[in-house]
């Protein structure tokens, strides 16, 4: 178990956090972040995807304000920003549309950066609070095979960035994090030593495939 400095956050049980972010991820319960009165994610000059299914949402945000997503099938847009780097439904108050907020939004956690080694501001000064609060996150990890996940997300993160040109991979640090735990699995394989999993380097043609059927293209 790791040992927490004064300025940590729990970031909770490794293994309760992967399984609860691969079910939001694939559309069960919204991740439960201990966000506090942080807001950084809402006021970081970031770009929200919204998808075609999500009629809900669409119906609440202002059509002026969405545009195509570049890269992503037709129906797919992105929600900007204003001048203050803030996003259009935020107000002091908080989300002007919490219970229509996006699926995005619904499924976005900040520990997923620690959890796959991936830095949420790569130099840029508007993501910074989202960066300096990442970095507190500490896990608690019970058993090898956490441990072992773990290094298998930050392994599958440093090869989608490392190995794939932009386009088939997200160049967004939020989005390559996401990829990166959705492919995590084919970096790991059973240790029959230990009856755990071991981290392995997978050939590029498994992890392509992965990429392709998380991405939704089979070309």
């Amino acid at each position: 178990m790791q040992q927490s400095g004064p300025t940590d956050l729990a970031a909770g049980s490794f293994a309760s956090w992967l399984t609860g972010m691969q079910r939001a991820l694939h559309g069960e319960p919204d991740s439960d972040v201990p966000c506090g009165d942080c807001t950084a994610c809402c006021t970081a000059g970031q770009f929200v995807h919204v998808g075609p299914d999500e009629t809900e949402t669409l119906a609440h945000i202002p059509s002026d304000l969405l545009f195509p997503a570049p890269g992503l099938p037709r129906g797919h847009r992105v929600m900007g920003y204003d001048e203050d780097g803030h996003c259009p439904m935020f107000t002091g108050a908080g989300c002007s549309i919490y219970e229509h907020r996006p699926r995005t939004c619904r499924t976005y956690d900040c520990r997923i950066f620690p959890a796959t080694g991936v830095e949420p501001d790569d130099g840029d000064p508007d993501k910074a609070r989202i960066g300096s609060r990442a970095r507190r996150w500490k896990f608690t990890f019970t058993t090898p095979d956490d441990h072992a996940r773990q290094a298998a997300a930050q392994a599958a993160a440093s090869y989608l960035r490392d190995q794939f040109a932009p386009g088939l991979v997200p160049a967004n640090p939020t989005q390559l994090a996401v990829l990166a735990i959705e492919v995590h699995g084919a970096f790991l394989r059973p240790d029959r030593h230990t009856g755990g999993t071991a981290v392995i380097s997978p050939p590029r043609e498994v992890v392509e495939a992965e990429v392709r059927r998380c991405r939704g293209s089979g070309g």
